[in-house]
């Protein structure tokens, strides 16, 4: 049996303690054994956001690593929800959401950024369903926000 906790520790990510809703909602809810996360988006060391546009002044890279930083914040709020990762029985259906320009059309390539991490992290317990789309703007200007839905045992 893999020890997930373990393996957020090899690949060197530090959860921290997250950050609270920024409006009034909550950022976690389970319902039977399916935690339901609400949206997340890339927050850097420094407590600030990342922003832009995809197909602007983001390119496709760089939103890739915000992808990879907004699941963090998702399995900073999961543990934060659960108490132990390792309670996690499946990564059930992601849903990224990309800030971008009206002719950008890798959305898949950017959302890939929290998927591949999903897959590091949880081996076949992570691959999901997932839908990837655009959006004309996100919140606070940010280039991506992702949701998330986790079965637990």
């Amino acid at each position: 049996m893999q020890n997930f906790e373990e393996k957020i520790k090899k690949l060197g990510i530090d959860l921290g303690k997250g950050s609270p809703p920024v409006a009034n909602f909550v950022t976690a809810v389970t319902s039977g054994n399916l935690v339901f996360l609400s949206g997340q988006g890339p927050m850097k060391e420094d407590g600030s956001f990342m922003k832009g546009k995809l197909g602007g002044e983001i390119s496709v890279d760089q939103g890739y690593e915000a992808a990879r930083l907004v699941c963090i914040q998702l399995l900073t709020a999961l543990k934060n929800h659960i108490g132990d990762l390792n309670k996690v029985e499946k990564i059930v259906k992601v849903l990224g959401m990309v800030n971008a320009e009206i002719n950008f059309d890798n959305h898949p390539k950017v959302i890939n950024g929290c998927s591949d991490l999903l897959v590091e992290v949880f081996g076949n317990k992570g691959k999901h369903a997932r839908s990837a789309v655009g959006m004309g703007s996100l919140p606070f200007q940010i280039p991506v926000e992702i949701e998330m839905i986790v079965q637990i045992k």
